[in-house]
């Protein structure tokens, strides 16, 4: 829950403000809308009969800020380019400002080339996302911060952090005898300020990936045994990462593993994958669909709905967004 001074709380009712979505997470643009007491835009998003996306903006925009919610998540390309077409639409409907409010952003993982001859593709998605109008992008837990660097408009990357911590004080999970884990060396700033909110000690998972999507786990460094571990990351992907990590940390002495991400890709078989896996409970948040049938297993999804509205009602009225990432 987000604690707001009292002069902070300027409504967006009867503000030239929309709020659009196409169809990749259309629940937490309604949760949103309902945070800011905002109408959800009409528009039909939808496919020809030749499989091309087909958009049409159903009511006036001329002269309103727009925020389009479309995170690309699977189908990735499908969800990519609704959002593509959706801001070119609203830009030729004259639209005063356009803001890509994208909770995932697919592509991140190629940030950079890793050998010969590969592409960059979250700089082609950043122009991608320029060329089509928009004006302001809003992010969560981007793979890598340095991706704000490819684009020439403003990015706020918005963290997950404090919904995590929340709940996981709730839960009782603090103390030294909590661990929290970087599952790999790129993630440890993310996981040491997570262990300094939860006043726990951290440790390191190094691993190697003998191809995409599979790795295998070489070293843990720092103290887990006999503490419970909470392995905290960006993104869940195959699972496979996870499970691995989880296993390694038991093998070492950890009483018992959970997990936080903020973005459950949860591709292929991740999702039983990680049930029949000895982690007690996954944590992600709502920036992804997450199918009704995990949700009753092993995991445990927290809305980010209030901190994407906030950031969407600072932008509208130029307040400061720094207040949200503490």
């Amino acid at each position: 829950m987000l604690v707001l001074e009292k002069e902070d709380m300027k409504s967006l009712k009867g503000e030239k403000v929309k709020i659009f979505t196409g169809n990749a997470n259309p629940q937490l643009a309604r949760d949103i809308a309902a945070y800011l007491e905002v109408p959800l835009g009409k528009a039909m998003v939808g496919k020809f009969t030749n499989n091309e996306i087909a958009v049409k903006i159903e009511e006036n925009v001329r002269g309103t800020d727009v925020f389009v919610i479309q995170p690309t998540c699977h189908p990735v390309n499908d969800h990519l380019m609704e959002l593509l077409i959706m801001m070119d639409a609203l830009s030729r409907s004259s639209a005063n400002t356009i803001t890509a409010v994208v909770p995932y952003y697919g592509y991140a993982k190629q940030e950079k080339k890793t050998s010969g001859r590969e592409p960059i593709t979250a700089k082609l998605v950043a122009n991608l996302m320029t060329v089509a109008s928009a004006d302001r992008l809003i992010v969560v837990d981007l793979h890598a911060p340095a991706i704000q660097g490819f684009f020439d408009i403003p990015v706020d990357n918005l963290y997950s952090l404090p919904v995590m911590v929340n709940h996981f004080v709730k839960r009782g999970l603090t103390g030294s005898n909590l661990v929290v884990v970087s599952p790999d060396a790129g993630g440890v700033a993310r996981a040491r300020t997570f262990a300094e909110k939860l006043q726990a000690s951290l440790a390191i998972i190094f691993k190697r990936r003998p191809r995409p999507d599979v790795s295998e786990v070489t070293e843990v460094v720092g103290d887990v045994s006999g503490k419970v571990a909470v392995i905290v990351d960006d993104m869940i992907s195959t699972g496979g990462t996870l499970v691995n990590a989880a296993n390694a940390l038991l093998a070492r002495g950890a009483t018992k593993v959970w997990a936080a991400a903020t973005h459950g890709i949860l591709a292929g078989d991740a999702i039983n994958i990680i049930g029949n896996s000895a982690i007690e409970e996954v944590v992600v948040t709502d920036t992804i669909p997450i199918p009704a049938f995990a949700r009753e297993g092993k995991f445990v999804v927290l809305s980010v709905a209030s901190l994407l509205g906030e950031a969407i009602r600072r932008n509208y009225f130029h307040m400061s967004v720094s207040k949200l990432f503490t």
